[in-house]
């Protein structure tokens, strides 16, 4: 059977290791929040663990064991509230400390007042399953319709760490386990302390999993996104695209694509600058955003031209939003003055047909096609594509400039 020592000191090791390898987490990685919480955990934990050993070097005093059990508690907050900010969720450093209190004045009392194993168990398991049960919630909760595959196998190890703290408790108050002892450990302690020590390694590699799924989704969207404009890339539009074109050909239900040009931008460029410009991108983006519904995408496909896609939604809808758009872009030159920059905008409207299927670039087309006609009817406005030949040519060409007017 391994020495009360030695496992103590196996203990400090692994909390040691395990806090090494989550400071170089938090090093790489400064905005990950959460990785300076286990960091603390970790090195918390490794120093409650290192107070415990101090019992055998000093056998008739318990003061070791009340800073070790209350440092573990400590320990066990910190990684609770690193479970908290992982999913962006609030911590309390006043839960924490009320807890770390009370196992404090639990084991304080049940030690210099009355001495009792049993009680000091019971203040110690519910110190330690309490902010578990906080962390357990977030763990095995769905977050954006999944669960992470590490918070995952993270809840599945708090649920075994708290049953056999539970089992633990129930042995030591009924007295049908095996008796307690910081000073001599049972062959059924020793693998308790083992079991915890492989429970909480496998823990901490739950939080690594976690910690690597969602710099990996971090990575993935930054590759999807304007880097000036904050909105989607060329690649996500043609992504999102795709998905629409393939639903669409499912149900059957249109969708429709705004194709837009920011007009006269290189001369903007060429009188103001690239730093100019840039700012008349970005704003642009900021009005064009307030116009939008709930799951309408806006994305920079390069240069000035932006793209809109519009879910479930019509020709007529389409050229609704477009026309929200020119209203905004018009009203702030309107109120623009000395050296600020009006923006004008140009907008081709077109809605998916069964006869595009699956194909996004025949929908660009029809969307580029309309704004080819805004353009050489003067820019500034917006016009729909509408494949259908007309029945009468001069009606309907009347009709058009008179649309083309209006926009």
């Amino acid at each position: 059977m391994l020495s009360v020592p030695t496992l103590w000191t196996v203990f400090v090791i692994n909390f040691l290791a395990l806090g090494l390898i989550w400071a170089y987490v938090m090093r790489c990685y400064p905005s990950f929040e959460a990785a300076r919480f286990w960091t603390g955990s970790a090195f918390t934990a490794a120093a409650g663990a290192a107070m415990a050993t101090l019992r055998v070097v000093f056998p008739d005093s318990l003061v070791p064991l009340l800073f070790a059990g209350t440092t573990l508690v400590l320990a066990i907050c910190l990684a609770t509230m690193g479970i908290q900010r992982f999913f962006t969720r609030p911590v309390s450093w006043l839960r924490t400390a009320l807890t770390t209190g009370f196992a404090f004045v639990g084991l304080s009392f049940f030690i210099f007042v009355y001495d009792s194993v049993p009680a000091r168990m019971t203040v110690f398991t519910i110190a330690q399953v309490l902010p578990m049960a906080m962390g357990l919630k977030l763990l095995l909760t769905p977050h954006e319709g999944r669960i992470n595959p590490g918070a995952r196998l993270a809840g599945v190890v708090t649920i075994i760490i708290m049953t056999i703290l539970a089992v633990r408790l129930t042995g030591a108050v009924t007295g049908m386990g095996p008796g307690f002892s910081y000073m001599h450990f049972t062959p059924a302690q020793s693998v308790v302390i083992l079991v915890l020590v492989f429970l909480s390694m496998s823990l901490n590699f739950g939080f690594l999993l976690m910690a690597m799924d969602r710099l990996r989704n971090e990575v993935a969207d930054l590759a999807l996104l304007d880097d000036l404009t904050g909105v989607g890339n060329r690649r996500y539009l043609v992504q999102r695209l795709t998905e629409e074109c393939a639903r669409s050909e499912r149900s059957g239900q249109p969708f429709a694509l705004l194709v837009i040009d920011l007009d006269g931008f290189k001369g903007i460029n060429d009188t103001y600058g690239h730093a100019a410009g840039d700012a008349c991108l970005q704003h642009f983006t900021l009005m064009a955003q307030t116009r939008l519904r709930p799951g309408d995408m806006l994305a920079r496909t390069g240069g000035d031209e932006f793209c809109i896609v519009l879910p479930s939604s019509t020709l007529r809808e389409g050229a609704m939003i477009a026309r929200r758009v020119l209203e905004v872009c018009r009203a702030d030159a309107e109120q623009c003055t000395g050296n600020d920059i009006p923006i004008a905008v140009s907008i081709g409207v077109a809605q998916w047909t069964r006869e595009m299927g699956g194909f996004p670039d025949r929908l660009i087309a029809a969307a580029d096609h309309a704004l080819y006609d805004v353009k050489k009817a003067g820019r500034n406005g917006f016009a729909v594509y509408d494949p259908a030949p007309p029945l009468v040519p001069e009606a309907e060409a009347a009709a058009d400039v008179a649309l083309r007017k209006q926009a």
